[in-house]
């Protein structure tokens, strides 16, 4: 009954703290895809099998194009960018946004750096398990970190932005130290 109790409580302080966790679990494997995207405003396909061939892929899922917390985790995988290319990673966002809208803010808030896919019918949101529970119509902010096998290396779900860089760039670190 006291560990049963305890798991409980270390359940609910975890909740309570704001960090929560991707549905899809480290060590599964990450469903394959393809979407629409843009880069620098120039649309293309993204395929996630092509991405993997040429490294891990980091791929984050935010709720809408140019809102403020969107924005500002655009601008910080845009910083990041090139750190994730030295360590052969693909940088990928998705989000539930049509590819017009899409075009504007790969170049103005992702600074040309990375990619954006447009998945209005949230196919793959719903395959990655990333819909926001409370507005179903969005993408959730949640990033996960994929090895070239397709393993997810990292599962991460907060609305906050401000660790989703940080915890994405540790992974791809700690992947590439064991892939030398």
């Amino acid at each position: 009954m006291k560990r049963q109790l305890g798991a409980a409580v270390l359940a609910a302080a975890t909740l309570v703290s704001g960090a929560a966790w991707a549905a899809l679990a480290v060590g599964a494997k990450a469903p394959d895809f393809s979407a629409q995207a843009s880069l620098g405003g120039k649309e293309f396909s993204f395929s996630m099998a092509e991405a993997l061939k040429k490294g891990p892929v980091v791929l984050y899922f935010y709720p809408a194009a140019f809102t403020s917390g969107c924005t500002q985790e655009a601008h910080d995988f845009a910083k990041a960018t090139d750190k994730f290319a030295a360590l052969n990673a693909t940088v990928i966002g998705v989000s539930a946004d049509r590819i017009d809208k899409l075009d504007k803010f790969s170049v103005s808030e992702c600074r040309s750096k990375f990619a954006v896919a447009a998945d209005p019918e949230q196919k793959v949101i719903k395959a990655y398990d990333a819909v926001l529970a409370k507005k179903p119509e969005y993408a959730d902010r949640t990033s996960y970190v994929i090895a070239p096998d397709g393993t997810i290396l990292l599962a991460y779900t907060n609305l906050d932005p401000a660790e989703h860089v940080s915890r994405t760039m540790a992974a791809v670190k700690a992947w590439k130290e064991t892939h030398k």
